[in-house]
């Protein structure tokens, strides 16, 4: 039951962002990070690290960089969270991001999280993955085969016991 309520709050999350659009950027656009990706060791980072353990759990390809905007989701007026959106050039695969702040997890609730890469052409969220009542601060996407659709990283947290989810999502890219 929580699954479907979570992929229901996903794609809705997902469908009312896609609404609000933004600037549109091309996949391999903008600048390719030095050799190495810019990922310095294997520790998690807020800026995104395709080598952390979370990142090798989700089977992310180690030269991932970012692309498009960094988007953040608020409770309330609390900035909780930020998302962004990963490209591998070796995997051909796009890899959605989030990671949750340290002021909203030291307030110990236990939330549920879904993160994956928006498809404007499918109208859902590919290479999703869920992670219920966790604590956790980095989370990262499956493999998204989308380099070829206009995408975007895509987050919602929810709470259990609140009304709705906390969402973001990265600028489009085509």
């Amino acid at each position: 039951m929580r699954r479907a309520r979570m992929t229901f709050v996903a794609a809705t999350a997902g469908f009312l962002l896609s609404l609000t659009g933004g600037g549109v950027a091309a996949a391999g656009t903008g600048p390719v990070p030095a050799a190495g990706g810019g990922a310095v060791g294997t520790g998690p980072s807020e800026a995104g690290n395709p080598r952390s353990a979370r990142a090798a759990a989700a089977g992310v390809c180690s030269d991932a960089y970012q692309i498009g905007t960094t988007s953040y989701a608020y409770r309330g007026t609390e900035e909780i969270a930020s998302v962004k959106q990963f490209y591998s050039p070796t995997c051909k695969e796009n890899y959605g991001y989030v990671w949750v702040w340290k002021s909203f997890l030291d307030k110990k609730i236990a939330f549920d999280l879904a993160v994956g890469v928006w498809s404007y052409e499918r109208e859902y969220l590919v290479g999703a993955r869920y992670e219920f009542g966790t604590q956790n601060q980095e989370f990262w996407g499956n493999g998204a085969e989308t380099v070829d659709e206009c995408t975007s990283g895509d987050g919602a947290l929810t709470v259990p016991g609140e009304q709705g989810s906390y969402t973001a999502r990265t600028s489009k890219r085509c």
